[in-house]
């Protein structure tokens, strides 16, 4: 089995789903040009039938790029699929991304229908994109939800009717990360032509676990990954485009790769947050605030002295030029000499104890001491 990782970035369609972070074409085209320069392998571009407005989108987005893979979502309708189509017509690589639910709740309750008409549905779905476009994506919507047993005959099913991708959604963040893996493991064991189409994992955060389940799934076999560039999406969000990246760069273990260039990463986020409205938590891995910031004593002697002791990732493997000694009541003598130095300051051991001192004093009072406060000091104590 192939090591790279298909990364298929939905930012533009289920990202943009987010209330009050709706972009324009104009905006949505910057952005769709900054995921090719990131080397996203696909774009889903909009949701054509949607409104004229994203049919318009993907129109101007399939101009605007070239490498990547621009894709439209369809549901499993002729009108959807033929709207897609118009869309995608100036793509030079176009993806319909057309699917229907799989699980019991979604038959039962969303189409009230049967298993039967569901699957009869989705393969007349695909061989109906299939007229027009060569790559043919499947979602098994609520695939997390969905019975094992029929969940297999349906990729089964879709695969034989031509599906070239086909995307097993956790479109609720329901699964436990064991649970979505042995799912995606139990397709390979029991789909007999799984080996002709690219399986893909679309991971919801509405438990916390759409990175981990993402990972367990390419574990199991999945090759295309379903990413939002901050994690942003419906709901509590989707699966993080520069968490995924990170990881399997790092666990080097894993043997999957990306085709990403993570020195962009931190650049595209701050765009993306920026554009959309969206304000990224201090504590977000990989592109927070305090992603590569210390203030604890310990910590920041440990990282002064060697960078690895405290970060597993060099902040400058995701465009981030330096890590973050921030100075608080927390911060030890170690980073207040680091700092100080930095400010061009060689201190004595028996200066530094005084400044130490007072420097707690003011730490106390304002929480986070700058480099201002720093220089007034030294003058304050005619140093």
């Amino acid at each position: 089995m192939e090591n790279k990782v298909y990364i298929f970035d939905t930012t533009l369609r289920d990202g943009e789903q987010v209330p009050g972070c709706q972009l324009n074409t104009e905006e949505k085209v910057i952005i769709a040009k900054e995921l090719e320069k990131l080397g996203v392998d696909v774009i889903e571009a909009g949701f054509p039938i949607s409104s004229p407005g994203d049919f318009n989108s993907v129109i101007e987005i399939s101009k605007a790029v070239k490498n990547p893979i621009v894709c439209a979502l369809t549901r499993a309708k002729k009108e959807d699929i033929e709207a897609a189509v118009e869309s995608l017509k100036y793509a030079k690589k176009k993806r319909i991304h057309t699917g229907i639910g799989s699980s019991d709740t979604h038959i039962q309750y969303k189409f009230k229908s049967t298993r039967e008409k569901v699957l009869e549905q989705a393969v007349w779905a695909v061989k109906y994109a299939k007229k027009f476009v060569d790559d043919v994506e499947f979602y098994a919507e609520d695939a997390g939800r969905a019975d094992k047993e029929f969940l297999a005959k349906m990729v089964e099913e879709i695969i034989k009717a031509g599906a070239t991708v086909v995307n097993i959604p956790d479109t609720t963040g329901y699964c436990l990360p064991q649970d979505f893996g042995g799912k995606i493991k139990y397709l390979f064991e029991n789909v007999k032509n799984i080996h002709k189409a690219i399986i893909s994992v679309h991971c919801h955060n509405d438990l916390g676990m759409a990175t981990a389940n993402t990972i367990s799934g390419l574990i199991n076999g999945a090759r295309q990954a379903e990413v939002t560039v901050n994690g942003i999406g419906e709901r509590a969000g989707n699966t993080s485009l520069e968490e995924i990246t990170m990881i399997l760069k790092t666990h080097k273990k894993l043997d999957l790769e990306t085709g990403i260039n993570t020195k962009k990463i931190y650049d595209i986020s701050q765009k993306v947050s920026k554009m959309m409205n969206m304000p990224i938590q201090k504590n977000k891995a990989i592109v927070g605030a305090n992603a590569f910031a210390h203030s604890s004593g310990i910590h920041q002697d440990g990282i002064i002295k060697q960078r690895e002791n405290y970060e597993i990732i060099d902040p400058k493997d995701v465009g981030i030029d330096k890590s973050k000694i921030v100075l608080t009541a927390r911060s030890g003598r170690a980073a207040l000499k680091y700092r100080l130095r930095n400010l061009k300051y060689e201190i004595k051991q028996e200066h530094l104890n005084i400044i130490y001192k007072k420097f707690l004093n003011l730490a106390d009072e304002k929480k986070e001491i700058n480099d201002q406060d720093l220089r007034i000091l030294m003058i304050q104590n005619n140093l």
